[in-house]
């Protein structure tokens, strides 16, 4: 018999448990299926599909409708995963667009939504956790700020910034956030982030010590043309795209991946 559907309280305990989380990102039904059918714990319908599956150079093309059909999409075909949606490129300005187009991506099917960044992003995570909207905050290497930001970069490098992503991670938990992803940021600074907070951190580039981790799907089948230095081609050496995804999972449960050169960056 399959396991039960993955829900927030479970994703709690799986972190005091001290067992990993995996993730996938997911933008259709047929491939939805089947990262839900190897048993990984979260889709991410994400707005890295506009570089993926749009072929922008950025996520910043995506809108919120883009965002809410593929959830609908992903939805359909999901029977036991989380799903957990994209707030994508100036979708939630104000507390009030915020709690409509997060409504629009639960309606959809999301179990949750992810919010870039914190400072004012702390005001509207309170917002929305008040009104019953389960919010992931993202910290770290911000794809939505890429322009501000200077390319694809690690954050967190120096003592300053280091600091000031601790005490954001500690407000957007104290707002109501219930997961943590940490994309891009040194591995030690990730490991305090995820002993500090009581929520799962999901980790891409962030090193082994977090809660769980999370790849772009088409990364770790080896299909973008340039693969980020933190993932790896599960598919080399698979006998099929489903053995892959079965190879991921055990090896974020083993804690064999992320590897020691599978760390912090982008190409």
């Amino acid at each position: 018999m399959s396991d039960p559907r993955v829900t927030l309280p479970g994703l709690l305990a799986m972190k005091a448990r001290r067992e990993k989380i995996t993730c996938l990102t997911a933008y259709d039904a047929t491939f939805a299926q089947a990262v839900d059918a190897a048993e990984i714990d979260m889709l991410l319908v994400g707005d890295s599909l506009g570089m993926v599956i749009q072929g922008s150079a950025t996520t910043l093309s995506v809108t919120i409708d883009d965002v809410v059909y593929h959830t609908r999409c992903v939805a359909s075909a999901v029977n036991r995963s989380f799903v957990l949606a994209d707030l994508p490129f100036m979708s939630c300005p104000t507390p009030a667009e915020a709690a409509e187009n997060a409504a629009r991506l639960m309606r959809a099917g999301a179990h949750a939504v992810k919010i870039e960044g914190a400072g004012p992003q702390i005001q509207i995570t309170r917002f929305l956790s008040e009104r019953h909207v389960p919010v992931c905050g993202h910290l770290g290497l911000l794809p939505q700020a890429v322009h501000k930001l200077g390319g694809y970069r690690v954050q967190g490098r120096d003592a300053a910034s280091a600091q000031q992503l601790l005490t954001d991670a500690e407000a957007l938990v104290a707002a109501g956030a219930t997961l943590l992803v940490l994309e891009c940021i040194p591995a030690e600074l990730a490991a305090e982030v995820t002993a500090r907070v009581p929520v799962p951190t999901i980790g891409i580039g962030a090193g082994p010590a977090c809660d769980g981790q999370v790849l772009v799907l088409h990364d770790m089948l080896g299909l973008t043309r340039k693969q980020p230095g933190f993932s790896r081609n599960f598919l080399d050496g698979a006998s099929s795209i489903q053995d892959a995804l079965v190879r991921y999972r055990d090896a974020v449960r083993a804690g064999t991946f992320p590897a020691p050169p599978e760390g912090a960056g982008h190409p």
